[in-house]
């Protein structure tokens, strides 16, 4: 790998492992806008994708397909391309020297895997054995709003409910939904692929297996993935998440339970200054953070912060967030900001004992 690394000037030969679905085009588009300090930038896919070509700052690079010698001379592998697929490749990508953030669920619940969220527990960076996980979409969104209020008063209880966008199961899904939603105005049956029902139009529970209890792998991934990153394994969480007709950007209707009464003022103005965080509340014309607003952006929106009326110690408030961005690329790129500004990219001896 290269020789100095603990600064954004040293460059770092960057792998993109899934580079033609739509979390991997953003990660190429954020390593350019962010100037990440990119030495050489290899593009990886499945065979099928092989020969497409994207651009990279001013170049247009050739995407390859994955294979046993891709991750040779690879500092860095920002992995999008689904559990199996990372899972298949990790043990080569790490015997070859390189670091993976992986943006699957394959290694997050990993005792020795770190699952971060850079605002949250950089600290874990420290930690790894070659795999960084990148959190879930919806859990990164609401972590980001949480943490904040967590820091001052221990949640006790979270109860979310979530309402996420087709980009969530990528850019075929939101292609899928527009050919739905032309097809329903032509009065002709929509087509369902990627969905097992119509989206256009429509909204049902999230499709992820759903465990004997009832609650859906989606929902689980929220509950056991804030615990982790919040280092609280006690904390009570419930999640009931919804596929909604939104192309991009996801939504979370929060309900926060905390030991004590926790003014509204207050949380206005820990939120107010977060980072990565952006308040948004207009009372007076009833304008809270929306989907079309988030789309693009970094920040997460919130807004519509109150008080429970069910509860003396519950706030309630509402947030969206970019699902393709901090809610996946974005946060990727700055974990791996992160490990080349504390000197922390290199595979450890103990690197590959999962």
């Amino acid at each position: 790998m290269s020789e100095t690394v603990g600064t954004l000037h040293t460059k770092i030969r960057v792998a993109v492992l899934g580079a033609t679905g739509a979390v991997g085009r953003e990660l190429i588009k954020l390593l350019a806008n962010r100037k990440f300090p990119v030495a050489d930038l290899k593009l990886l896919a499945s065979p099928r994708s092989a020969g497409i070509t994207i651009p990279f700052v001013g170049e247009k690079l050739l995407v390859e397909a994955v294979g046993d010698d891709s991750f040779q001379d690879i500092d860095l592998v920002l992995a999008s391309a689904g559990s199996s697929t990372t899972k298949a490749w990790a043990d080569k990508a790490i015997g070859a020297g390189a670091v993976i953030i992986d943006n699957s669920s394959a290694f997050r619940m990993n005792p020795s895997v770190p699952l971060i969220v850079p605002e949250i527990n950089p600290s874990a960076a420290k930690h790894h054995r070659g795999i960084i996980a990148n959190p879930n979409c919806t859990t990164i969104l609401m972590a980001m709003v949480v943490w904040p209020l967590h820091r001052v008063q221990s949640v006790k209880r979270i109860v979310v409910a979530t309402y996420q966008s087709a980009s969530g199961a990528g850019a075929r899904a939101m292609e899928e939904v527009k050919t739905q939603a032309r097809a329903i105005l032509q009065d002709q049956p929509p087509p369902t692929e990627i969905f097992p029902y119509p989206l256009a139009f429509n909204l049902f529970p999230h499709n992820s297996p759903l465990n004997e209890q009832g609650y859906a792998e989606e929902e689980m991934k929220m509950i056991n993935e804030t615990r982790k990153i919040f280092n609280a394994p006690d904390l009570r969480l419930s999640a009931t998440c919804v596929r909604v007709p939104v192309l991009r950007a996801h939504s979370e209707a929060v309900n926060l339970e905390f030991a004590n009464p926790f003014a509204v003022s207050s949380a206005r103005e820990i939120l107010s200054q977060a980072p990565g965080v952006k308040l948004v509340e207009d009372w007076q014309i009833n304008y809270f953070p929306m989907p079309i607003d988030a789309t693009g952006r970094d920040e997460v929106l919130v807004g519509r912060i109150r008080q429970d009326i069910s509860h003396p110690c519950g706030l309630e408030l509402w947030l969206c967030g970019d699902q393709i961005r901090k809610g996946a690329a974005l946060n990727a790129v700055q974990i791996a900001e992160l490990l080349v500004r504390e000197n922390l990219l290199g595979v450890p001896n103990t690197a590959n004992k999962k």
